[in-house]
């Protein structure tokens, strides 16, 4: 009898933590951003959103947090609800889109004639010190001339948490958004 309520006990136990209580985000929407009427305004140039590079470690589907400066973590229970370089990808276009008007933001290359934009992302994380850390580069080709720059946000995260830290990171990443548009309308 004793070996039944403990066997019964244990299978309990294993049933219990093997159900996970699995979490699903999405980068928020831009509080800026509104619709965008393509009937209303009509495209004077062309911007090819060819690609956003992840690298290996933020390309799964768990949220990443750095827990020490060489250590990092991917959430098994904390997991984009759709794949992060698409939702990035998606975010950029929009926020673009918004803030260079008169600018068709794509990320299907139309002619041969318009400005490409490529990003690569190698942080993208909330770190142990309650900061949230976008790093990359991106590069714009414009007449044939290619131009490089460095993307390094590090926002303090105001609450604790996956919810505050997938905010902060909305956040960052709208901020990384306008900062290429300004260097774009700089170059052109």
């Amino acid at each position: 009898m004793r070996k039944g309520i403990l066997l019964a006990a244990l299978m309990l136990l294993v049933a219990c933590s093997g159900a996970s209580d699995k979490r699903y985000y999405q980068l928020p929407a831009a509080a800026d951003a509104q619709p965008l009427q393509s009937s209303s305004r009509t495209a004077t140039g062309h911007l090819w959103l060819s690609r956003i590079n992840l690298s290996d470690f933020l390309a799964g589907n768990g949220v990443v947090y750095q827990t020490s400066d060489v250590q990092y973590v991917t959430a098994g229970n904390n997991l984009w609800a759709s794949p992060l370089q698409q939702q990035l990808q998606q975010a950029m276009v929009a926020n673009l889109s918004n803030a260079l008007p008169g600018t068709l933001v794509s990320t299907s290359q139309i002619s041969g004639e318009q400005d490409q934009l490529e990003v690569d992302i190698t942080g993208f994380h909330g770190r142990y010190d309650g900061k949230v850390v976008i790093r990359g580069e991106w590069r714009l080709t414009h007449n044939g001339t290619v131009s490089r720059f460095p993307i390094n946000v590090v926002l303090k995260q105001d609450q604790d948490g996956y919810d505050a830290l997938v905010r902060t990171l909305g956040q960052g990443w709208q901020q990384v958004c306008q900062n290429i548009a300004k260097q774009i309308s700089a170059v052109r």
